[in-house]
């Protein structure tokens, strides 16, 4: 499949991952996506360090070429004085090419300005109201480009009490309910091990893109669209907000249960754990036989799912006792197209060799300038049986500020002046 997006220009003004994962998944869609940084600090994440990537030796710094009429002279930055490539940026920012532009200065403002005008979707995680009072808010844009698509991800959303509050991805976890839910039953409440409220984020924010470049091909004209991580999170509670809305149910912390089904958690083996998930009763039927138990399927206390919640705090500790007896490994062998799910618990190492990963190539090499071929995880969908490629690494800090602007019709003269004026 050719690439949906081929042609489409995303300005990225975002930081960090929420914003950040959404643009990278618009440029694996064949976007052409201009990450805008700050010209020294550049994004958050890249001072995230360590783990970062390993470099490749880098040749010295050619010195600027000599100006014959006083002028500054075009300067080649010297990427070795940057610090490594951290490992949390290169994750969500591969496809994208870096512009380094302070745009708190007039002549930032003005390189912004026809950013913006080129521009088809604009995504920003400012505080609301922040970009606006620097003359870069949504009606401001849509005066310089009515067509544009304008996405705005931040914590809380564009109106509301709290919408001027920071919004992190642990914080609106435990304010959006998400943080209560997770943790063993007797413990303290705990993150999820991953930003998961970020990761939403940015996928609700791709696909509402999408949705407003479908209705801008519609309508001719763009929209603002607000997402946020507070709410992404609040949908994001599935069966656990219609528990609440539908039967008033509040949830509690279950750790790897589940408050509607059992058995459906991690249980404890011999020397590891296993992830049994039986969902029906015939499933739970399968598992009794491999278990050596067949009268657990036909007791009255067991014999249902409804039964077997109600009955959560016998059962469980019967199925511990048996799984007990062996080693992990002996259970996967035995449950092996036993007709239910099970799973062994993969550390990371285990993840990425899982005979499915490699089967499904879920690990792709690209080559980046500073750090030579670095690994990233591939994108998740496949159309037609192949996955959008991606040729274009992670970007160095600043490394496309020469060749966007002169694409926007500045001269390698002015373009000096601005890198002088530390503007880029």
């Amino acid at each position: 499949m050719p690439p949906p997006l081929k042609g489409v220009r995303v300005l990225d003004l975002t930081r960090v991952l929420a914003g950040p994962y959404a643009t990278m998944m618009l440029a694996d869609l064949g976007a052409e996506v201009i990450k805008v940084e700050h010209p020294e600090k550049g994004d958050d994440t890249r001072s995230w360090i360590p783990p970062s990537a390993p470099l490749i030796e880098m040749p010295p710094t050619p010195p600027p070429s000599p100006s014959l009429d006083g002028e500054p002279a075009l300067r080649v930055d010297d990427w070795n004085s940057l610090p490594p490539e951290s490992a949390y940026f290169l994750q969500v920012n591969r496809g994208k090419r870096s512009v380094g532009l302070d745009f708190k200065k007039e002549e930032g403002k003005e390189i912004l300005r026809e950013l913006v005008k080129r521009a088809d979707v604009l995504v920003e995680n400012y505080v609301p109201g922040k970009l606006a009072e620097m003359g870069f808010g949504y009606e401001a844009c849509r005066e310089l480009n009515s067509k544009l698509v304008y996405a705005s991800v931040s914590g809380y959303g564009q109106s509301g009490p709290y919408s001027r509050n920071p919004g992190y991805d642990v914080n609106i976890e435990a304010e959006a309910g998400l943080m209560h839910i997770t943790g063993e039953a007797n413990g303290p409440p705990v993150k999820v091990g991953v930003a998961i409220t970020d990761l939403t984020t940015g996928l609700y924010a791709k696909s509402a893109i999408l949705a407003g470049l479908l209705s801008r091909a519609q309508t001719g004209e763009g929209m603002h669209i607000d997402v946020n991580l507070f709410e992404s999170q609040i949908a994001s509670l599935a069966n656990i907000a219609s528990n609440y809305l539908i039967a008033g149910q509040e949830a509690t912390r279950q750790g790897t249960a589940h408050p509607s089904i059992v058995p459906y958690q991690v249980f404890p083996t011999q020397d590891g754990f296993v992830m049994i998930g039986a969902g029906n009763d015939g499933q739970f039927k399968k598992l009794s036989t491999l278990l050596a138990r067949d009268e657990w399927a036909t007791s009255p206390s067991f014999s249902t799912n409804s039964q077997r919640v109600a009955n959560r705090s016998t059962l469980v500790p019967l199925i511990e006792d048996a799984l007990g007896a062996h080693p992990t490994a002996h259970w996967l062998e035995r449950f092996k197209g036993g007709g239910f799910p099970f799973a062994p618990v993969n550390d990371i190492k285990g993840t990425f060799e899982h005979p499915q990963t490699v089967a499904r190539d879920m690990v792709r090499e690209v080559d980046h300038p500073r750090a030579g071929k670095i690994k990233l995880v591939a994108p998740a969908v496949q159309y037609n049986g192949h996955r959008m490629e991606f040729t274009r690494p992670p970007p160095v800090l600043k490394q496309h500020s020469v060749e966007v602007l002169r694409e926007l019709g500045y001269s390698d003269r002015r373009i000096a002046e601005l890198q002088h004026k530390r503007v880029i």
